[in-house]
């Protein structure tokens, strides 16, 4: 004799419901760092939905409920690598009492990251958005703004510099700027290139012998 079974009560099959229902939760963090990871290694335009997804651990569904699309997810993923507390620009123009400090901090420190074995190599600023499309021009126009923002930055600090007598008075401070990030941005493509460590340092050390060479009073 078959028994049937008894209808659950109202309530129950209501929170029976609600629990099959309920996304599994997630560490958002940890996925916006891996999605991170994902667009500096293959930059926006080469970074998939399924690149992402997999990466993150989570289906389409959850990437758009979190996050809203992939051109916010990555502007997010950006923010997150640029934060004041991990830039090495950011913390050099804090942190370095002179603008030759702040220059050489920038540099030594960015060649670090560039080459650490646990992260893509190179700069996701400079790298992410080298090739992009018609319908991506806000993604490139975003990291033209972020690398404009540091030249901006380090023109006002060579500014200060001259004010306290830190750099000669005739100092050419946009194009000590230009120079920095020039020697920047190309060491993030020479570590993707395969350089090592001690190679970006002697690029370093000849930057800074230029340096002094350029904001010597002689040089003037």
């Amino acid at each position: 004799m078959s028994h049937r079974s008894q209808p659950q009560p109202t309530e129950a099959r209501s929170n029976t419901a609600r629990s099959r229902g309920r996304p599994r939760a997630f560490d958002r963090t940890g996925a916006l760092a891996r999605a991170m990871d994902a667009f500096w290694e293959h930059g926006y335009e080469g970074t998939s939905l399924t690149d992402l997804t997999t990466a993150m651990g989570i289906g389409p569904t959850s990437l758009y409920a979190a996050f809203g699309s992939k051109e916010s997810l990555f502007r997010e993923a950006v923010a997150h690598y640029n934060d004041p507390q991990r830039s090495p620009t950011e913390r050099a123009l804090t942190e370095q009492p002179t603008a030759r400090k702040v220059v050489e901090a920038i540099l030594r420190e960015n060649v670090r990251l560039y080459t650490r074995s646990d992260t893509p190599r190179g700069c996701l600023i400079v790298l992410a958005g080298i090739t992009y499309s018609e319908q991506n021009t806000a993604v490139r126009d975003l990291l033209a703004d972020l690398r404009r923002s540091d030249r901006e930055n380090l023109t006002q600090r060579f500014e200060r510099a001259i004010a306290d007598d830190e750099l000669p008075p005739e100092s050419d401070t946009q194009a000590l700027a230009n120079f920095v990030l020039t020697v920047l941005h190309g060491m993030s493509i020479h570590a993707r290139d395969g350089a090592d460590r001690d190679q970006l340092t002697r690029t370093v050390d000849l930057a800074m012998t230029a340096w002094d060479h350029f904001t010597s009073p002689a040089a003037g």
